[in-house]
């Protein structure tokens, strides 16, 4: 029985992480990343201590035009909570952010991509 998530043609799915990478439809990328329904950026985060508002603007910008209204978080090797002002900062620009390990942030990505709904995932590579 095949389980992989039927995904859109056309969207990103997150097919491996760990080494410090990710492999994202295809293609490889060395660090964290911020993945988006149609695109995958680079992201210079390599722990919950540099996360900020503005290293989170593509994902801002991304839900201004309407395009993303939840942001899957991992976090790393563990689950770990969001500053409350960084969280009440992203409700204000519609964004709802949903913290968990990194591995746990890629499934439920890919699981959400193959539910049609709007949602980003920035993931903080992992060993």
């Amino acid at each position: 029985m095949d389980v992989t998530p039927l995904i859109p043609v056309g969207r990103q799915i997150v097919e491996s992480y760990g080494d410090f990478r990710f492999r994202v439809t295809g293609t490889a990328h060395e660090g964290s990343v911020l993945v988006f329904p149609t695109r995958t950026l680079g992201w210079n985060v390599r722990d919950m201590s540099m996360l900020t508002l503005d290293g989170l603007a593509p994902v801002i910008e991304g839900a201004q035009a309407g395009d993303i209204e939840l942001l899957l978080l991992g976090c790393g090797p563990r689950l770990s909570m969001v500053p409350r002002d960084l969280r009440a900062a992203l409700r204000a620009q519609n964004v709802v952010i949903e913290p968990m390990d990194t591995g746990a942030a890629a499934r439920t990505f890919n699981v959400l991509m193959a539910e049609g709904r709007r949602v980003a995932a920035a993931l903080i590579a992992v060993e």
